[in-house]
């Protein structure tokens, strides 16, 4: 089953000119696609699919600050600031809430490194309560648990994965935007060595500015144009149940499971970290790059199959602009979840929260989660082709920092003030020097 996902129709004509064409319909692109459209910018935005189909429906719905890496974190902050208005800028209910995110630890090492965390973050004004034993015993009651400590995170949040991307696919049309669905961008064509035009399967686009918001298809893309963007990517499985617990927290994180409130009164069911890796010729090409990462998460990762072969997205091969591409015969990726770790996740759960037993599994299912080597995304125009500007590398924290992710390229785009520093997420800083640092929360 796949993740649930709100459906939308969207402009049936493709536009011969636009001043900028974003590629992808997931929620870098929908949001960068927004913010132009709001400032008056002709833009149109071309999804193979169908918006938010891929990671951008199949996350928790965790908008944080907590435990953000240091380059990360004005992002975030200025993210939480945005989903707060987006009802009244989009006209529709993206299920966005500052309920808090409530951690809970048994692992003195974990809550030192959470209270190392909070003391940083005073710093920059965001504030995280640590909760001693009593204190987080307390609020984690419905666990039935005695528990060591914990932190409270009150000014952080959820929304509903199911609905952010495509409510906001709908307010990209009332600014003035196209948007379309079930049209790839097969490749861009350059005059002078800049950005000229984006071609996709449905005609060709004139333009002088792109926005690559292509998630995990991100690096095949580039290496159409001879850019080489290191990523990599994981398949992540989790599950839905329905509604009928009372009584829990909406958003609560142990090391064992993790559970999340959705907007149907149901929850969301997730192993932080756990995931397989398929290996694919791209992961092959950049594993240097991303040995420290994945020998620093080794006892959270498994190997996976072929599916992240078959599916294409990290393909090694070129393909030609006026031909079907792996885009088109992969329209969304949507690969089978590892049953093992649905149920191991279902069980965790059950133990942790006695008052999920009343609930019955609606939904299951996998993702891939895109990754930078230092964990960090690239957001940023490209030195080696002017006009191209990237919006990928995600790390997992793509829907929650959407946002600003968004706002942030308009405002490379229509060259205005940014919205946070761009310096951190320098697409160029990826030359290779970024070997073995990896983001430490």
């Amino acid at each position: 089953m796949r993740a649930p996902l709100m459906q939308i129709e969207t402009s049936p004509e493709l536009p011969r000119e636009a001043d900028v064409v974003v590629i992808g319909g997931g929620v870098a692109g929908v949001f960068s696609a927004f913010y132009l459209a709001r400032r008056g910018v002709r833009v149109a935005l071309v999804e193979k699919g169908r918006v938010g189909a891929e990671q951008s429906s199949r996350n928790w719905g965790w908008c944080r600050q907590q435990n953000r890496d240091a380059r990360e974190l004005p992002i975030s902050t200025r993210s939480l600031d945005l989903w707060d208005r987006l009802a009244a800028e989009t006209g529709g209910d993206v299920g966005f809430r500052r309920c808090g995110l409530f951690y809970l630890s048994q692992d003195e090492a974990e809550l030192e490194g959470w209270a190392r965390w909070r003391d940083f973050a005073r710093t920059v004004g965001v504030t995280t309560h640590m909760l001693d034993a009593e204190e987080a015993t307390r609020r984690g009651h419905a666990t039935g648990r005695r528990w060591r400590g914990g932190v409270f995170s009150p000014s952080d949040g959820t929304a509903d994965p199911s609905r952010a991307v495509p409510v906001v696919a709908r307010a990209i049309l009332a600014e003035g935007g196209t948007v379309h669905q079930g049209c790839a961008a097969r490749g861009v064509e350059l005059s002078g060595g800049r950005v000229a035009a984006v071609v996709t399967e449905k005609g060709t686009i004139r333009t002088r500015t792109a926005v690559l918001a292509g998630g995990a298809w991100a690096s095949s893309f580039c290496r159409q144009l001879g850019i080489r963007f290191p990523q990599a990517a994981v398949r992540s499985s989790i599950l839905a149940v329905s509604p009928g617990a009372n009584d829990l927290p909406d958003a609560l994180h142990t090391a064992g499971v993790s559970v999340t409130r959705r907007g149907d009164g149901g929850y969301t069911l997730a192993i932080s970290g756990r995931a397989r890796v398929d290996p694919t010729p791209q992961q092959l090409r950049f594993a240097r790059e991303f040995v420290p990462m994945f020998a620093r998460r080794w006892r959270s990762l498994a190997p996976g199959g072929a599916q992240g072969w078959r599916a294409g997205h990290e393909t090694l091969g070129r393909w030609r602009l006026d031909e079907t591409t792996p885009m088109e015969r992969m329209r969304i990726l949507d690969p089978k979840p590892d049953m093992a770790q649905i149920r191991l996740t279902h069980r965790r759960a059950l133990e942790l929260l006695p008052g999920l037993r009343g609930t019955t599994i609606t939904h299951g299912w996998a993702g891939y989660i895109d990754s930078t080597p230092d964990g960090v995304p690239a957001i940023g125009e490209l030195a080696a082709v002017p006009g191209l500007v990237m919006a990928a590398g995600f790390s997992g924290h793509g829907f929650g920092i959407g946002p600003g992710a968004g706002h942030l390229v308009a405002d490379i785009v229509t060259a205005r003030a940014p919205i946070v520093d761009p310096r951190p997420y320098d697409p160029a800083r990826l030359d290779g020097s970024a070997w073995g640092r990896v983001a430490d929360f």
